[in-house]
C-alpha cells in the first residue's frame, strides 16, 4: 500500500489571512517595545522639567526674600545715610482729609 500524499490547496483569500496574522505577530511585540521606550523618554523629560521648575521656584523664593531685605525701611534708612541723607522730623507734614 502506497499513501498518497495530498497536497492542501490554499486560496488567494487563505495565503492573505495568514500572512496578515504572521505579520501582526511579528510586528505587534516590536510596537509594544518601541511605544514603551517611547513612554519611558518621555517620563524622563517630564521628571528632567519638574527639577527645573523646582530649582526655579528655590531661585525665585530667594531673589524675593532679597527683594524683601532691601526694601525694609532699615535698609532704605542705611543707605540713605551712605549717600549723605538725614531724617528731619521738622519737614515731614501731615495733610488731613475732611469727608
Amino acid at each position: 500500500m502506497r499513501k498518497v500524499k495530498k497536497k492542501l490547496k490554499m486560496s488567494k483569500f487563505e495565503k492573505l489571512l495568514y500572512s496578515l496574522a504572521l505579520f501582526l505577530l511579528v510586528v505587534s511585540p516590536v510596537l509594544t517595545v518601541f511605544s514603551k521606550a517611547t513612554l519611558a523618554q518621555i517620563n524622563f523629560e517630564v521628571e528632567k522639567q519638574k527639577k527645573e521648575i523646582d530649582k526655579q521656584k528655590k531661585t525665585n523664593e530667594s531673589l524675593a526674600m532679597t527683594i524683601d531685605e532691601l526694601a525694609s525701611l532699615t535698609k532704605i534708612q542705611e543707605v540713605a545715610e551712605q549717600q549723605g541723607l538725614s531724617y528731619n522730623n521738622n519737614n515731614i507734614k501731615t495733610i488731613v482729609e475732611d469727608n
